[in-house]
């Protein structure tokens, strides 16, 4: 079994689309924890803001079919399929890391550069996974959080009730 690390995030019908998306990974692959959800701004083009976590699964399923079963997720919950990168979503389900796994492999970049970018994708990991280390690098995500927090856009943590419990739910799904 490989640990994953998923970003999720939605801007359209998000209370909706975020339970959905959390309902359908927990429905397909053994869930393990579910971070806080975070709101931020839109970021490269205008339009509402987004609910962003993360979550951790573990899973049998290799890359290349993994992010082809993620993607498939994403357009039966509306996605267009000629969507482009900077626009709203109904869902949006990233990998970002698998497995220890780094560069590029079938060619998904690992971990996804994204984690660095971006305070929406790395609060949310941070929280969930504090001690665990950057593949390929030597930086635990709650250092790289810390480091880089303040030069990043604001997040902002949201109550959330996903299934009737409050989350975060850092704590074993199982």
């Amino acid at each position: 079994m490989t640990r994953v690390y998923l970003g999720v995030g939605s801007n359209i019908d998000r209370d909706a689309n975020i339970r959905t998306g959390l309902d359908n990974l927990q429905a397909d692959f053994d869930l393990r924890r579910v971070s806080s959800v975070y709101e931020s701004a839109a970021l490269g083009f205008d339009g509402p803001a987004f609910y962003n976590l993360a979550v951790e699964l573990e899973t049998d399923i290799e890359l290349a079919p993994l992010a082809r079963y993620l993607r498939q997720m994403e357009y039966r919950m509306g996605r267009p399929r000629d969507a482009s990168r900077f626009s709203s979503r109904t869902l949006d389900l990233d990998i970002l890391c698998y497995g220890d796994s780094c560069g590029i492999v079938d060619g998904i970049e690992l971990p996804r550069a994204e984690i660095l970018e971006n305070a929406y994708v790395l609060a949310p990991l941070a929280e969930l996974a504090p001690e665990v280390l950057l593949p390929g690098g030597d930086e635990k995500f709650s250092e790289l959080w810390r480091r880089l927090a303040d030069s990043m856009q604001p997040v902002q943590g949201v109550e959330f009730d996903w299934g009737g419990r409050q989350l975060p739910l850092t704590a074993c799904l199982g």
